[in-house]
């Protein structure tokens, strides 16, 4: 518990980074998408369900330790001969090893942003200069799910993958216990989106999350999350439908008249 305390107010410190606020840089992309759904947030091919293919690789201080694994970005080019002022949304799914972008796109993502009839050009570009920002995550006919990962083993090893997680929030603590019970056991970020424990009981199983959004923060429970036969492979609905958006206590903030 002390550890999870621990990794939630470092988080939390991460506030002041004022993810609401317009951010500038410059965006590449990934001649192959291939790269970004088995990236370092380990959603593998479920990736493309959570924007269309639309997916980013994010530099460490947009990835946060894996806790920005999910979120949503809204990112426009800024030569308006090329790309149109409306952008176009993406998903995180990978860490951006590259120092001279903020963001690199996935090929769709990149072309996306294009004025009509423009593709080609701005990805003859390779690279753009760009301005984003971050804004929540709508799944409006799908809650937080759980997908029990292949290497889980049952009784001794749980491996859980979050999945549609909404509003402009991260998780940063996972709890689990037995449906009706209070003895509650801390799972670990293994990677990304990626929890797991060796502790976990009989049954069937459920789950409080730590969600924060901003500077706040606040446990949300899924009181039956798992059957007591749950199997390796399968997504599980939590019944829960994620919509905080962010109450950033940073100022100022540059929105960069975004319109």
């Amino acid at each position: 518990m002390a550890h999870s305390l621990w990794l939630f107010f470092l988080l939390l410190s991460s506030a002041t980074a004022c993810d609401r606020c317009v951010q500038q840089s410059k965006a590449a992309y990934f001649s192959s998408d291939s790269p970004l759904p088995s990236g370092a947030c380990g959603y593998g091919s479920l990736a493309l369900n959570l924007s269309g293919g639309s997916l980013a690789a994010g530099v460490s201080s947009l990835y946060k330790l894996g806790a920005g694994c999910g979120a949503c970005f809204q990112i426009r080019c800024k030569d308006p001969k090329l790309c149109s002022s409306r952008g176009t949304n993406v998903t995180l799914t990978d860490l951006n090893y590259n120092n001279q972008t903020d963001i690199v796109l996935s090929n769709s993502a990149f072309t996306a942003m294009a004025n009509q009839g423009m593709a080609q050009d701005v990805l003859k570009l390779g690279i753009v200069d760009v301005e984003y920002k971050r804004v929540p995550c709508e799944y409006k006919n799908q809650n937080l799910a759980v997908r029990v990962e292949e290497s889980s083993q049952k009784p001794n090893y749980l491996v859980i993958k979050l999945l549609y997680q909404g509003g402009q929030t991260e998780v940063v603590s996972i709890d689990v216990a037995q449906v009706g019970s209070s003895n509650w056991n801390a799972m670990a970020r293994n990677s990304g989106a990626v929890w797991d424990t060796s502790r976990f009981p009989d049954g069937a199983l459920q789950f409080r999350f730590m969600v924060t959004s901003g500077h706040e923060g606040k446990w949300v429970w899924a009181k039956t999350a798992l059957p007591a036969d749950w199997k390796n492979g399968l997504v599980y609905d939590t019944g829960l439908q994620i919509t905080d958006i962010a109450q950033e206590a940073c100022t100022p903030c540059d929105d960069g008249n975004w319109t």
